[in-house]
């Protein structure tokens, strides 16, 4: 009877994707319904309805309405002249592309990667969907029914796998899993909500907007057949492995031979395998450089990304931000054409060490065929560069600061920017549900010692960010994935882009815009992409959330158990399992870090070398480059405050909701 029922949710899924409709919650085909969420008991930030952004500048609505009286005022908020007005709908098409729009990942991962043909596939996840009975869960757990070597490790037969994916209560899907049948294939992609949003395991209401702090992309993405495919995302140079039997012409148009697919398929699982929950390594650089996925809680925290390289453009960087993720991270085949000038790999072995060992025979590299001329007979979009749906912006193959790779992800039959732009619509009326931690008194202390700390020398405003970016050199954190982005801007052209009224697919000879350059200091432009400090630097994070973001830090290294640190007689905070501090003891051993004992080893100098330690002993957060340092910004005994005022501040930064209940007067000075 179970086998039968499970058959007949994988024929669901199949059908579903088909006919994209919906049965009760969230199968695929629309959003959730808003009333499974906890948007509806939420106060979203001031709405931006009837204002408009042209190009990253914004005209509100007051002054936009007086601008519309005039020819002038007009033509400036006209589409020809790049102005995108904010309405509901556009907001809707935001929230219905978070969730329902890969532009056409699913070929990679499926076709390419074969995230299907391994032990975590459709049977095993329905298979453990369907053992909920209906109940939410934050962590599907999947058992492994046979035994399997991925990379540098064996997984036993029964192993129960952490896979960090959400599902809603009622729900038959994983957040962010999209099917897709096409001809007979059915294939999976993968949607923004798979990492920015999450399930209250409370409740089993979606959380639109948080960070899915333990989801689990390593092995997710290790046991496919060929993560081989995806080497640009770890420390893994194919130029450095022993070449294998398969042939290939270069280009130079000689016959050579290609990465040992073994040898590489084992390396780069191993370096999958060491990236812990909640981390991804977005770059691209050959490097291992994991850093902990943001939340979408976006209003007003500009510059966006980590090292704050999303800073121009329509709605101040967010929708170059989202472009990053569709039309550059997630399909490795669109910087084929930069391969040799950001990495020094020739764009024949870098497509060939992709599509050597290719799950689908379709796209799997034929002995002796020129990997790039092969491509384009296989490739669904053909056309334009890349797996992805995407067009080539006006300078390709160069890139900017506005489209790194200069491509952009788009769907036939929407306008240029259509999605991108609504998902960035959307992610700026996000923001976390109310969240009581203290009361009023403790609260005003905890917003004193924020003061008196200095804490908003940084994190200021109504939105606890001054939108700087800091060297390096002064955070003391972490330094790897600082300077990640260095080689493609060193190959930056003058952005422009196409006005947001021009169709998909490209009419012959579209009008082109300049993108403004201004709206963000050339200096902090510099220090982001690495440029004018070679160690590069982080952007200052806003604080709206924080009871929802624990691990903290860009690595996510700070973390630490509700039961790893406990107050003495003495009054005094001290370590009592010690081998529950840290990414190392928490997260990759399945505990959910507390973010109350996470913020007080981020605020301890003693308690954070703990945490420091236990990450540097573990040898896989060493190689993705996890450790949990810097930000030494004090709040301890020896920088003259008392456990009860850190108790206070920590109180204070939980209560930081959509609507605090406190703000300091730096922040209030601001709103």
């Amino acid at each position: 009877m179970r086998s039968r029922a499970i058959f007949i949710l994988i024929s669901l899924l199949i059908v579903v994707g088909f006919l994209g409709f919906q049965v009760e919650l969230n199968l695929p085909g629309r959003p959730p319904s808003i009333d499974k969420t906890y948007t509806p008991l939420t106060k979203s930030p001031p709405t931006s309805v009837g204002s408009y952004d042209v190009l990253g500048y914004v005209v509100e609505s007051e002054k936009a309405d007086r601008w519309l009286q005039t020819e002038k005022g007009r033509q400036a908020l006209s589409p020809d002249h790049g102005a995108v007005k904010v309405t509901q709908d556009l907001i809707d098409l935001g929230r219905d592309a978070f969730y329902q729009e890969t532009f056409g990942n699913e070929y990679l991962f499926t076709d390419v990667v074969g995230i299907l043909d391994g032990p975590i596939n459709l049977r095993s996840i329905a298979k453990a969907v369907l053992g909920l009975k209906g109940k939410a869960t934050t962590n599907l757990q999947v058992p492994i029914d046979q035994d399997v070597t991925v990379g540098d490790r064996t997984f036993k037969a029964g192993t129960v796998l952490n896979t960090g994916l959400d599902v809603p209560g009622g729900s038959l899907f994983p957040l962010g899993l999209i099917t897709h049948l096409d001809k007979g294939q059915l294939r999976v992609g993968i949607t923004c909500a798979l990492c920015h949003a999450t399930v209250s395991a409370e409740t089993g209401r979606i959380l639109e907007g948080a960070i899915n702090t333990d989801i689990n992309l390593g092995p997710l993405i290790a046991m496919a057949s060929n993560s081989a495919a995806l080497f640009r995302q770890t420390d893994v140079n194919p130029t450095k492995i022993t070449p294998g039997q398969h042939t290939f012409i270069n280009n130079k148009g000689e016959t050579a031979k290609l990465p040992d697919p073994k040898i590489m398929e084992d390396e780069v699982d191993a370096a999958i395998l060491s990236w812990p929950p909640g981390n991804f390594v977005s770059n691209g650089d050959l490097k291992n450089n994991s850093a902990q996925i943001p939340s979408s809680y976006t209003h007003e925290t500009f510059p966006y990304a980590w090292s704050g390289v999303a800073s121009i453009g329509w709605f101040h960087g967010l929708t170059t931000l989202n472009n990053a993720v569709f039309g550059l991270n997630a399909d490795p085949t669109t910087t084929a054409d930069a391969s040799e000038s950001v990495l020094g790999i020739d764009k024949e072995v870098y497509l060939g060490t992709m599509l050597q060992n290719a799950s689908s025979p379709d796209f799997r590299l034929p002995e002796g065929a020129k990997p790039s001329e092969f491509f384009e007979q296989v490739d669904p979009t053909p056309g334009e560069p890349g797996i992805n749906s995407v067009i080539k912006m006006p300078e390709y193959p160069k890139g900017t600061l506005f489209m790194q790779n200069g491509l952009m992800a788009n769907t036939p039959g929407l306008p240029v920017a259509a999605q991108l732009n609504g998902m960035s619509a959307f992610q700026n009326t996000l923001a976390p549900p109310p969240h009581e931690v203290a009361d009023i008194n403790t609260l005003k202390r905890g917003a004193a010692i924020f003061q008196k700390a200095n804490c908003a020398e940084c994190h200021s405003g109504r939105y606890f960010t001054n939108h700087k970016v800091i060297s390096v050199k002064e955070l003391a954190t972490q330094p790897k994935r600082a300077p990640a982005s260095r080689k493609f801007a060193e190959e930056f052209v003058p952005p422009d882009t196409y006005p947001p009224n021009v169709p998909v697919p490209l009419p012959p000879d579209p009008p082109v815009l300049s993108v403004p350059t201004d709206i963000t200091p050339q200096s902090e432009i510099e220090l982001a992409y690495a440029l004018s400090d070679p160690n590069g630097g982080y952007k200052v994070q806003n604080l709206i959330g924080l009871y929802l973001s624990a691990p903290y830090l860009h690595d996510g290294g700070v973390a630490a158990s509700a039961e790893s640190i406990k107050e003495n007689e003495s009054g005094r905070f001290t370590i009592a399992k010690p081998d529950e501090l840290g990414m190392a003891g928490t997260l990759m051993h399945g505990i959910t870090p507390d973010s109350e004992a996470s913020l007080r080893v981020l605020l301890d100098r003693n308690l954070r070398a703990a945490v420091v330690a236990a990450n540097q002993a573990n040898s896989d957060l060493q190689r993705s480059n996890v450790d949990g340092s810097g930000h030494e910004y004090w709040v301890d005994e020896k920088a003259g405050y008392s456990t009860q005022d850190q108790t206070d501040l920590i109180k204070f930064l939980l209560s930081i909701d959509d609507d605090p209940a406190v703000l300091p007067e730096t922040s209030l000075a601001k709103r």
